[in-house]
């Protein structure tokens, strides 16, 4: 049996690993004992998302790529926390620490790069240790020393507006800092954008809270011990108590000039990878030059593993790697970007395309040189990028008319906008995973979008590549698709779970519908999602939310209901369905006014005027001079009563002043579905509080049951008991806690009485009343906010959204079918 050869692997970051798996994936597993150091104490984990760690969007440990566990399974001998002191390329072996020697058959040398650090006064102390507060961002420890430190800091000057300081900050703000960023140039990331990209991305940033200093070179640290502050070459400076320094990238080349090999701004390498003038030495990665160029990108280091996997694990082939082009996409703080080849023309000759749109942050730039794609940057829109990136890697013909490469074409359908790229083109940046590995672990049975993503690691970096893979997904699996029964997404245009779209919205601080389509479908509106993200939204921002009025059904546009001929009914607001001879007047007035066909007494215990023109709503709403009683949308509706201790002669507790209580607090309050509640006086439940979605019913001592997820329409069902409080107060309190977390939790549309079902009465008691998890006061500070945030939209009869809002159309929604449809 062949002996194996002895292949020692000098890094266990992203180029090493990446190396190890593609030369398992050949079998090389048969051919080679391997052997790998990892200066770091862990397996290999994706640093690209360091920055969502730091951020707290992702957890620690889902970064991981390869647990310590994984090269264990494959045989694999790793010597975690171990640093190569030197190489010696004669007795071929590879020494760590005193008493550590390796041989190897062949070596590879993936060191990867350093944080470069400018020279400034009173960095360091005398040991050359860095002065508390201070720090780069590099690695897992270091982002771990980050998030303890910030904890107790208050103000970050971030050094350095390339993409990780932007990424930093952006993880910074998170943690509730206030943050700055000092840049020497003239525009943030201007080794990847133009200035006129640049002016946008500023803007964007300083609109989410990042105070930017540009053209300001850092000189000093300030402070004694622990930092105090920054100064600059200008005489200026910056009070701080943290400062991150990202200022660039450096190759790490020490062992390598040690060893006597080749080095300039990085190792030599050929075209084969291996080092210059050896036979049995490789490099890749960040720590290599190839032709030149070295590469900080994932995507080269990818397309490295592969050649080199190819050339360590065939007899025969002898794979060549040609240099990558650099493109790739990535976001920024949020902000979706796409950069490829060139960002200025090189010749007179060379065409340049451009689209500003600086108020929704959008800017588009292409650089066509004999008629081919040679650059690009899209900032803001992605949704053009994967036909742009397959053209600039691929060389493809372009249209004549070069704004087809800007806009998506109208009749464009799903199916071709992935079926045209190339197998080899890469889907997952942050994974390296190429449509062609899609597609085959489809074919193998991957047929779930979330099995899929988990057999490739597609989609499970930064998400902005689901879309994507959901195509392919259904493009490749046809009518064998599976859809996975753990998986709701939240709405159908954006293939992402509730907390997975509550994340990504918080996470890319989308606050309007436009802005999440933009961002996480591709730019791609569906509109059967609009509804369902209009009232997400209005749930996370509340007062903060952008909202669009084509994002809304038509009843929440013009806040009334919509009836089978095309009028509206309008339901003031009466709270706890007591009125007053004077109210009643008024209301009676305004029917008689406007001609209205038909006041009834609704089910809720409230008065409803039935049958008025879309353009006279404004006036009756100011004739009445009542807020709305929000019976036409998702949200609290009114909260029925009987007459209580007041006048019942069985009556235990205060129901009517209790459900004014209620009423008033939560009016107006959004949901996934309509909240109607109910307070009852007594066990007699009069006001049917225990088939409501919230209902309150008195019992002897001076106490209050709350039931929730009640039903007495299409489905019936008695509520569960949620507790028992003693006080209008602790009711007020506990029914808010439910809302909240039935808004942050349920599917949109899924009522009260299914979410309570599904998730359980034993969870929510103790979820909301034992506050297992510690959420309780969150929840109570979240739905106060809500409530601060009421306006009644009965005020837009004064001041109107846009002049048609009001304006009756000839194809307003006319039969009841209609408006089925549209709901649904």
């Amino acid at each position: 049996m062949t002996q194996k050869q002895r292949l020692v692997i000098i890094g266990n970051g992203m180029a090493g690993a990446r190396l190890v798996e593609e030369v398992l994936a050949r079998q090389g597993g048969e051919l080679f004992e391997i052997i790998m150091f990892g200066d770091e104490p862990y397996g290999n984990y994706n640093r690209i998302l360091l920055s969502s760690v730091l951020a707290g969007t992702h957890d620690p440990k889902d970064i991981f790529i390869n647990p310590l566990t994984w090269y264990e399974e494959n045989n694999i001998v790793l010597h975690a926390g171990k640093r190569v002191s030197a190489i010696d390329p004669v007795a071929k072996v590879v020494l760590a620490g005193e008493d550590l020697v390796e041989p190897y058959d062949t070596l590879v040398i993936a060191t990867g790069s350093s944080p470069f650090v400018p020279a400034l006064e009173n960095l360091t102390d005398r040991s050359g240790k860095f002065r508390d507060g201070v720090f780069v961002f590099r690695t897992m420890d270091d982002c771990q020393e980050m998030i303890e430190y910030a904890a107790s800091a208050k103000i970050a000057v971030v050094v350095g507006g390339g993409l990780l300081g932007l990424e930093a900050a952006r993880g910074l703000l998170n943690r509730g800092l206030e943050v700055h960023v000092a840049h020497v140039t003239t525009h943030p990331m201007n080794v990847q954008l133009d200035p006129p990209a640049g002016k946008i991305l500023k803007k964007s940033l300083e609109n989410m809270g990042v105070n930017l200093h540009l053209k300001k070179r850092a000189t000093a640290a300030l402070g004694n011990g622990q930092i105090t502050g920054l100064a600059f070459q200008d005489g200026s400076s910056l009070d701080c108590d943290m400062v991150v320094i990202s200022t660039g990238i450096r190759p790490n080349v020490e062992l390598a000039q040690q060893a006597g090999l080749a080095v300039e701004q990085g190792i030599i390498v050929n075209d084969d990878l291996s080092c210059k003038d050896t036979l049995d030495i490789y490099a890749l990665g960040e720590c290599v030059q190839h032709r030149g160029q070295t590469y900080g990108l994932v995507a080269p280091i990818w397309e490295q593993a592969q050649v080199l996997a190819e050339n360590l694990t065939s007899e025969t082939a002898r794979a060549l790697y040609q240099g990558s082009q650099v493109s790739t996409k990535l976001k920024v703080m949020g902000v979706e970007l796409a950069v490829m080849g060139e960002k200025d023309p090189c010749c007179e000759d060379d065409e340049v395309v451009t689209y500003t749109e600086p108020g929704r942050g959008i800017y588009k730039k292409l650089i066509i040189h004999d008629d081919q794609l040679v650059g690009a940057i899209l900032m803001g829109d992605g949704q053009t990028a994967p036909k742009l990136l397959q053209l600039f890697d691929r060389k493809g013909a372009l249209p004549v008319n070069r704004a087809e490469l800007l806009f998506p074409i109208a009749n464009e359908s799903k199916a071709t906008s992935v079926a045209d790229l190339s197998d080899s083109a890469q889907i997952c940046n942050c994974n390296g995973v190429t449509k062609g590995k899609i597609i085959a672990a489809v074919k193998a049975g991957k047929r779930s979008l979330k099995v899929l993503c988990d057999a490739t690691r597609a989609g499970t970096g930064c998400g902005t590549c689901k879309a994507q893979v959901q195509e392919i997904l259904e493009l490749a699996a046809g009518d064998q698709l599976v859809e996975d029964p753990s998986i709701h997404y939240y709405v159908p245009g954006v293939p992402l779970t509730r907390p997975e779209l509550i994340k990504a919205i918080k996470e890319r601080d989308l606050r309007s519908v436009s802005a999440v389509f933009a961002a996480l479908a591709d730019g791609k509106e569906d509109p059967g999602s609009k509804l369902g993200l209009a009232s997400l939204l209005k749930t996370i921002w509340g007062k903060d939310y952008q909202d669009e009025r084509d994002a809304r059904f038509i009843n929440d546009r013009v806040h009334a209901n919509i009836q089978r001929d095309g009028t509206f009914s309008v339901v003031p607001r009466i709270y706890g369905g007591v009125t007053s001879a004077e109210e009643l007047r008024r209301i009676a007035d305004v029917a008689e006014k406007h001609n209205v066909p038909m006041v009834k007494i609704t089910g809720g215990q409230r008065i409803d005027l039935l049958g008025i023109p879309r353009e006279k709503l404004p006036a009756v709403w100011q004739d009445l001079g009542i807020p709305s009683g929000h019976a036409y949308t998702k949200a609290f509706r009114t909260c029925k009563t009987c007459v209580g201790t007041e006048f019942c002669r069985y009556g235990v507790g205060d129901s009517t002043n209790l459900g004014m209580k209620i009423e008033r607090r939560f009016q107006g309050i959004e949901s996934p579905h309509k909240m109607k509640l109910a307070v009852s006086g007594c066990p007699r439940n009069c006001a049917e509080a225990t088939v409501k979605d919230l209902g309150a019913v008195a019992i002897e001592g001076g106490k209050w049951e709350i039931y929730i997820g009640g039903a007495a329409g299409a489905s019936v069902r008695k509520g569960d008991v949620l507790c028992v409080v003693d006080s209008h107060e602790k009711v007020l309190q506990y029914m808010g806690r439910f809302m909240q977390y039935y808004r942050e939790n349920a599917k949109y549309l899924e009522r009260t009485y299914g979410f309570v079902e599904r998730v359980g009465i034993e969870h929510l008691r103790r979820m909301l009343v034992d506050d297992a998890e510690g959420i309780g006061q969150r929840l109570d500070e979240d739905i106060q906010a809500a409530v601060d945030a009421y306006k009644d939209p009965w005020q837009e009869a004064i001041t109107p959204t846009s002049p048609v809002q009001f304006t009756s159309v000839v194809d307003t929604v006319n039969t009841v079918e209609k408006v089925e449809a549209l709901q649904s």
